[in-house]
């Protein structure tokens, strides 16, 4: 592994934002002081956490602390995954060969659209009444 072994890089999905910073050791992954085993409820969304790590085979190889704020868990767990991905690249760049074709560097930039004046929501019109 070239350079030094410890990252940090930021992933996003929707409106949540996850700062991870990735650096070698025992596979330890901590949200936001909490283990990511009861961070995240479910074991899809753990998957969808170490599936990264799957890919380029390297489970249990790196300590990941990750900070992360906004939208719902399932959004936090793919911004979490962006990240750890973006920071993966960056500790080696031949990562990036089995990462990118997974998908795991896209960024997703789907959120609720805001609400405009005149209007009682993003797209919905008040009723039209010719008379």
């Amino acid at each position: 592994m070239p350079a030094t072994a410890t990252q940090s890089s930021t992933g996003r999905r929707k409106t949540a934002v996850a700062h991870a910073r990735v650096t070698e050791g025992s596979g330890q992954i901590i949200i936001n002081g909490i283990s990511f085993e009861d961070y995240l409820p479910t074991i899809d969304l753990q998957n969808s956490v170490l599936a990264p790590f799957q890919v380029i085979n390297l489970v249990n190889k790196f300590d990941v602390s990750v900070s992360v704020k906004g939208g719902g868990k399932h959004a936090q767990a793919i911004a979490i995954r962006h990240a750890i991905s973006r920071a993966l690249t960056k500790v080696d760049p031949d990562n990036r060969k089995q990462i990118k074709p997974a998908g795991f560097l896209t960024r997703d930039p789907r959120m609720k659209e805001r609400k405009k004046s005149g209007q009682p929501g993003a797209r919905k019109r008040y009723q039209f009444s010719k008379r």
